[in-house]
């Protein structure tokens, strides 16, 4: 018998009166693999995971978690899940590791050894005494990896857990899932960041207002991505869109929040520039726009399905 799927959603629907939360959304996540739920707020990621957990009930539809549903399973359904949903909430005057010996507790018992394990996966050994008031929001999310890790979970699932971070907390926190996920842990994941996903998941599905837009592996992603763009400035962006109409193997259009988006052959494009500078326009700026996927996803979220390359489109569905 072949192994049941970490996660098997069918024809998944939640309505709240006149608004479709979750518009009959299928998808299936393999035991072993990272897969992201990518999609801007309020794309319905949050409400999907919800109804993983049994937080809220679909409408219509089935949703199996290692071949179990809540109708039969109960509370048993969510044998080997672990995660949180938003952000996770800790009692703030005690410490990382008070806590977590509490919420052991809660969930039956935890050995003193799981925790110490937990903390240093998550690297917060070294400020597991300190109080959780003053843990960075970074210490935090990390911190509900660790309370999630303490049932060892077989699949984890994280709501948006790089959201709100700095920089260097978005790196520790890709860092930590990329380490999970090379252990053996089934991830599921959400985000709003293309980046993010691109980085550390295996298949991907992204939603837009309750519906799915695309969903498949990150390489295909990547092969129906648009060229590179380049976002220029100039002293005369109405002069430089006159001079681009000479360069036909060139698209240059106007950029939503000003400024010019190139999208062409980096010959072509320094062959533009140098015309404009011999036309006397002034260059002020020339530097990469989005990344070619995060161009993707932009045109999948904000003008699906019009737009949508005819490959994709078909994915949807």
């Amino acid at each position: 018998m072949s192994e049941a799927l970490a996660v098997d959603a069918v024809d998944l629907t939640k309505r709240y009166g006149e608004l479709v939360a979750v518009d009959a959304i299928s998808l299936q996540v393999e035991q072993g693999e990272v897969y992201g739920v990518l999609g801007p707020n309020g794309a319905g990621k949050t409400t999907l995971l919800r109804m993983l957990f049994g937080l809220i009930r679909p409408d219509a539809g089935t949703l199996r978690v290692f071949g179990r549903t809540w109708e039969d399973a109960g509370p048993r359904t969510l044998e080997g899940v672990a995660g949180f949903v938003e952000s996770p909430r800790f009692y703030p005057y005690l410490s990382g590791r008070r806590n977590l010996e509490g919420l052991g507790i809660l969930d039956g018992g935890v050995a003193g050894e799981r925790i110490d394990e937990v903390l240093e996966i998550v690297d917060l050994a070294g400020r597991a005494g300190d109080r959780v008031g003053g843990y960075s929001y970074g210490m935090r999310q990390r911190l509900g990896v660790a309370a999630s890790l303490l049932r060892d979970p077989k699949l984890l699932v994280l709501d948006e857990p790089a959201n709100g971070l700095d920089p260097a907390g978005i790196r520790d926190m890709r860092a930590l899932v990329k380490r999970l996920a090379a252990g053996g842990l089934t991830v599921l994941l959400s985000s709003h960041d293309m980046t993010e996903v691109e980085e550390i998941c295996d298949n991907v599905t992204i939603m837009r207002t309750g519906s799915v837009v695309f969903h498949g592996r990150i390489a295909r992603l990547r092969e129906q991505a648009p060229e590179q763009g380049q976002r220029l400035a100039t002293d005369d962006d109405e002069r430089a869109l006159t001079v681009a109409a000479r360069h036909t193997d060139l698209d240059v259009s106007e950029h939503p929040d000003a400024g010019l988006i190139v999208v062409g052959p980096q010959s072509a494009v320094d062959a533009y520039v140098a015309a404009l500078i011999r036309d006397g326009i002034s260059l002020r700026r020339l530097e990469p726009a989005e990344t070619p996927l995060e161009a993707l996803f932009f045109m999948l979220t904000e003008t699906a399905p019009g737009g949508v390359p005819v490959e994709l489109a078909g994915a949807a569905r």
